[in-house]
């Protein structure tokens, strides 16, 4: 009798210990580099990446890309797989059902957001998202005065119940020069920093996830000003957003490599709701993590250590999956 008991003791704290266990919802951004297709748009300038064009695009080098791609993206989500990945540089939605269908993402259940937006190069951001943690509600697609990538908005129900809201962004580029092309930057922060204050009015502790390509660090003013997301120390109050590549960035580390000297491009940056434990999803100021395993790294010749293993070299083909390392967030419920 005093046997069972222990048995059953042992079963009743094994059930107690699995449903106090927080579960896991993870957050990756991905800027994967050119992902075109081999065939001719002739609204966009795609010409570079076709067989004749400069970079000799073919079908074999976009297959391989392709899976690597999903094969990092399964790595990247360990022991299950990410909830949600937001994606900067792809081209269309073509490129995207080869990804989830056509890649080893093929029995993952990702379904995706996209819309192709008025960039001249035709590069677009998407949104990959599990079909079972995320139910999406709806979708909308926030345009800029000039010509540029669109910021991506998802909102959906999380398996916590809660609503989620969720902006894919890929900033302007620096070309031209850091300063010289600041102003774009921080106009497409303003337009973002409007569809976060009309949430706020809505609601008073929302939970929103902005995450991409920013072309910017952590402290410049597109970020710090425009976009008002601060660094992620305490106390966390809900209507603030706190940019969690904060800590890394100190630290020095980056996700994109240049000359040798890294830059912290790609943050997620999170309201302040999430960054409260009490809240029923919530993640740690310190959470956010940048995945460089050795197959997306290659060693820098010139200034030693590594880099991303990159697709191309200039025009030369090097068949690396993407000049960004990946970063991620796990949020727990």
């Amino acid at each position: 009798m005093k046997k069972l008991s222990l048995i059953f003791g042992i079963i009743f704290s094994l059930n107690v210990f699995s449903q106090n266990e927080e579960k896991t919802f993870r957050i990756a951004s991905y800027n994967v580099e050119n992902l075109f297709d081999t065939k001719n748009d002739s609204l966009t300038a795609d010409e570079e990446f076709l067989p004749d064009g400069n970079h000799h695009w073919t079908y074999f080098k976009y297959k391989k890309k392709i899976s690597d791609i999903g094969k990092t993206i399964i790595a990247l989500g360990e022991w299950e797989m990410p909830a949600l990945v937001g994606l900067c540089e792809i081209e269309n939605e073509a490129v995207l059902w080869d990804l989830v269908r056509r890649s080893p993402l093929e029995n993952a259940g990702y379904s995706f957001v996209h819309r192709e937006s008025p960039d001249a190069r035709g590069v677009d951001v998407a949104l990959l998202y599990r079909r079972d943690k995320f139910k999406l509600l709806r979708k909308e697609f926030l345009t800029m005065k000039f010509k540029t990538r669109e910021i991506l908005c998802a909102t959906g129900i999380v398996p916590s119940g809660d609503t989620l809201h969720v902006f894919v962004c890929h900033f302007p580029s620096r070309l031209g020069g850091e300063l010289e092309s600041e102003d774009r930057r921080v106009e497409v922060a303003k337009v973002l920093r409007l569809k976060v204050d009309s949430i706020y009015k809505t609601t008073s502790a929302p939970n929103i996830v902005i995450m991409g390509d920013f072309n910017d660090m952590p402290d410049n003013r597109s970020i710090t000003v425009t976009l008002k997301a601060r660094q992620p120390k305490p106390p966390f109050e809900a209507q603030n957003m706190y940019n969690l590549a904060y800590p890394l960035y100190d630290k020095g580390l980056g996700t994109y490599n240049l000359a040798g000297e890294w830059n912290m491009l790609d943050q997620i940056i999170v309201s302040g709701a999430l960054l409260k434990e009490e809240n029923n999803l919530h993640t740690k100021p310190d959470k956010m993590q940048i995945y460089s395993p050795d197959f997306l790294r290659e060693t820098d010749e010139t200034k030693g250590g590594f880099k991303p293993f990159r697709t191309f070299l200039g025009q030369r083909y090097i068949g690396g999956v993407s000049d960004h390392f990946p970063v991620y967030v796990d949020f727990y419920y």
